[in-house]
């Protein structure tokens, strides 16, 4: 499946969306204006419907754009061993960059970052996809992933980091960035749904013109940032410095959707609701997944659905807790594996 190459720390299951898609048509679109990593698009690839997704994570809209992309396994390969004869751009220093790449690897990542900068194209997608996706996870026998020892979901910050690798003598080994992404291929490209209309964009569901990408939609599938969880932007550093972002850690957290008292949060997800109600046919499905932190007691997620669609031409349906029998890992056990326990919850609504 497509929409697992690349782990993502905050993540649903594809039968999240896959159940509300049952009753779809062909034709209708599908809409996702918090992407993610584009699951709700790779499930509606699969059930042959058009997509559009928008995100403010420029890491999040590369990933979930590769969704929608086809490509061979061979054309892939071949932009990858174009992509390595280009010129090398500056290489970051420090102790980080030090000990989290081997030099050759590292380098072989700096002439592929700039090589895919601003590069269109399914193969482009795909590739950095799959680069992203093995930028940084943990050493194993057979090397999977391009880095000294880290998480594969998120970066871990340069100075824990180095004291980690320090304090265990751990040395990135020298790995082939080409052998990585061959096998990463082989395993996401042999069996590729048909390829379907649409496109993502990186862009602010409050105030992006959806129509710009497709639609009109008749169904809206999507999980905003949960209340309290604003670290997306530090956590996916690295994936963001690949993409052509500074090669130090960014704590900008202004303007974030999550990073806001609950007065402000239901009145930003409303604008989101209102925006994307603009861009729909009448009658369109609207499902939220929302969950909070412990952290958050303020929050309670069953009254951010309500509140959020109320004065808006969305009427609310029904609210549900996230379906236990999803297969996967659901939001929820991602982040409690972090001590962050999550309850989650899914609302339905008809725009009117």
């Amino acid at each position: 499946m497509l929409y697992k190459a690349a782990p993502y720390y905050t993540m649903f299951p594809l039968e999240f969306p896959l159940s509300y898609l049952k009753g779809a048509q062909p034709g209708d679109w599908v809409l996702d204006p918090f992407c993610g990593r584009g699951t709700t698009l790779y499930a509606a690839r699969l059930r042959g419907l058009p997509a559009s997704g928008v995100d403010v994570s420029p890491v999040a809209a590369a990933m979930a754009a590769a969704q929608l992309s086809t490509a061979s396994m061979g054309e892939v390969l071949q932009l990858l061993q174009e992509l390595l004869k280009g010129k090398t751009s500056e290489v970051p220093a420090g102790d980080f960059w030090t000990l989290a790449y081997h030099p050759k690897t590292l380098e072989s990542l700096v002439r592929l970052r700039g090589g895919l900068m601003g590069l269109e194209g399914d193969a482009a997608s795909l590739l950095r996809l799959f680069l992203l996706g093995r930028l940084h996870g943990p050493i194993r026998k057979t090397p999977t992933y391009l880095s000294n020892q880290m998480p594969r979901t998120f970066a871990p910050k340069p100075n824990y980091a180095v004291r980690f690798w320090r304090e265990r003598g751990l040395l990135p080994p020298q790995v082939d960035p080409v052998t990585v992404v061959k096998r990463v291929a082989e395993r996401y490209l042999s069996n590729l749904p048909p390829k379907v209309r649409g496109k993502v964009e990186q862009g602010d569901a409050r105030n992006y013109d959806f129509l710009t990408l497709g639609g009109p939609y008749r169904f809206v599938i999507t999980s905003p940032p949960y209340p309290g969880m604003r670290t997306y932007v530090p956590d996916q550093w690295l994936r963001n410095w690949f993409l052509g972002g500074s090669p130090t850690v960014s704590y900008y957290y202004q303007g974030q959707l999550g990073f806001e008292n609950p007065e402000r949060y239901v009145q930003e997800l409303r604008r989101a609701w209102l925006n994307v109600a603009r861009a729909c046919h009448p009658g369109a499905t609207l499902v939220v997944r929302l969950g909070s932190l412990p952290s958050r007691r303020d929050f309670d997620p069953r009254e951010m659905i309500s509140r959020s669609l109320e004065n808006t031409p969305w009427r609310l349906l029904d609210i549900r807790p996230a379906g236990t029998a999803e297969k996967g890992k659901r939001q929820a056990v991602q982040f409690g594996k972090a001590r962050k326990a999550v309850v989650e919850y899914d609302g339905l609504a008809r725009l009117m």
